[in-house]
């Protein structure tokens, strides 16, 4: 493995608008708040999904946990940025976030795996800060609209294209294990397709996807509500007619049905039927998501908050929706770290509909901490502890690491 911590950029040696401490002659003594970043490190945890947690340690003894976006590659950006922070005061999260932006504009900071690594990073810092000041981390983004947040559960089954093995699955979970909000995948195969690659759908292909959405709805009733996830695969045509097909019945939001780089074919397909349409996580801070809001070109906005750009910039995105009227059901594919980070902002904002939560099936997601019932009656509660208020179980993080992976420092 290289050197990243020493790797060679021009761009973020010498770039004109460096925010660090000392160019920007931050020398006041600021007394028990002189809190210096001393390292950073990272752990990726085989789940469902390869998590990536990272840890931000202080002189003061003080560690912050945060949680980049899954899969590989944040881990190394995360060894490349430790110089840019290490000596910092962690609680200067908003000049750290737009230093390490700057620092790394060269290497694609715009969006994509650097985003998601500063993520992590600013996640860290909130936990950081929250313990400095004795406060929780939705406290330093303006404090609580609602002492518990909603989860939406993404449900799956072993015959997902069965509309019936859909709804018994949605019905248990809503009997069973008490959600009120849970989620489905659309572009699952129907058996009619003739070709995957041209995203056009067949009129027995909407056919089926009709069905599953008509059986699940009329199982679940008014018992829960039911969104469904089309993952950016179907072209505007296809995605419009599916959309209308889809206005008779009780669909909370139509999930990203086109592919989520051109704003304008979104904004038709919004435009174009009654049936709520939803997008966001493939879309990179408040910048990327400006045009969506202010073409008012979806009805609700996902943000994946270990990915977007962290807690401050998800509170900035959910304020720019709510100048809309829209609101906001954040996406979440996390561990225990990354989901409560995005219930710690979800609380904060005025205009959130729920987080979502895609691991019921995996029977250790909550081992990896050491608190206990993290979502119940599918409600997840804000802890009034320091920072986020989680502690990881180290057992359980080393148990359940990548393979080759190493784990990081206690202290």
């Amino acid at each position: 493995m290289p050197d990243y911590r020493n790797l060679h950029d021009p761009n973020a040696e010498y770039t004109m608008r460096d925010l660090s401490a000392e160019t920007m002659q931050l020398n006041a003594d600021r007394g028990p708040r002189d809190v210096e970043i001393t390292d950073v490190q990272t752990t990726m945890v085989d789940g469902n999904y390869p998590w990536i947690l990272v840890r931000v340690y202080t002189d003061a003894g003080i560690v912050g946990i945060g949680e980049s976006y899954w899969g590989g590659g944040d881990d190394a950006i995360i060894e490349r940025m430790a110089p840019f922070i290490i000596g910092e005061n962690p609680l200067d999260i908003d000049r750290l976030y737009e230093h390490m932006i700057q620092k790394m504009s060269g290497e694609g900071s715009i969006s994509g795996k650097t985003i998601s690594a500063i993520s992590g990073i600013e996640i860290a810092l909130h936990d950081i800060a929250g313990k400095v000041l004795d406060v929780p981390a939705y406290q330093l983004v303006g404090g609580k609209y609602r002492d518990e947040v909603r989860i939406y559960c993404d449900l799956h089954t072993e015959d997902e294209a069965n509309p019936t093995a859909c709804a018994d699955e949605g019905e248990r979970v809503v009997e069973e294990l008490g959600y009120d909000a849970i989620k489905f995948d659309l572009d699952v195969p129907s058996g009619h397709e003739k070709d995957r690659a041209n995203r056009h759908l067949r009129g027995p292909e909407i056919d089926h996807k009709v069905e599953i959405v008509k059986q699940v709805t009329e199982r679940v009733g008014d018992r829960a509500d039911v969104a469904f996830d089309c993952h950016w695969s179907f072209s505007g045509g296809s995605a419009k007619r599916l959309a209308r097909e889809l206005e008779e019945y009780d669909v909370w939001w139509l999930e990203d049905p086109v592919p989520p780089e051109n704003h304008d074919v979104q904004e038709t397909i919004t435009q174009s039927t009654t049936t709520p349409i939803a997008t966001g996580e493939n879309v990179y801070r408040t910048h990327g998501q400006r045009r969506l809001l202010e073409n008012q070109a979806i009805d609700i906005i996902a943000p994946d908050l270990p990915r977007v750009g962290g807690i401050r910039e998800t509170v900035k995105i959910a304020n720019l929706a709510d100048l809309y009227y829209i609101p906001v059901a954040m996406h979440n594919v996390s561990s225990p770290i990354g989901t409560m980070a995005s219930a710690q902002a979800a609380c904060a904002i005025p205009n959130s509909l729920a987080v979502e939560y895609h691991s019921y099936e995996l029977g250790w997601w909550e081992d990896l901490v050491e608190e206990d019932d993290l979502i119940e009656n599918g409600r997840m509660e804000v802890p009034e502890k320091p920072g986020l208020g989680l502690t990881l179980d180290f057992d359980a993080v080393e148990e359940h690491m990548v393979e080759g992976e190493t784990l990081f420092d206690e202290a």
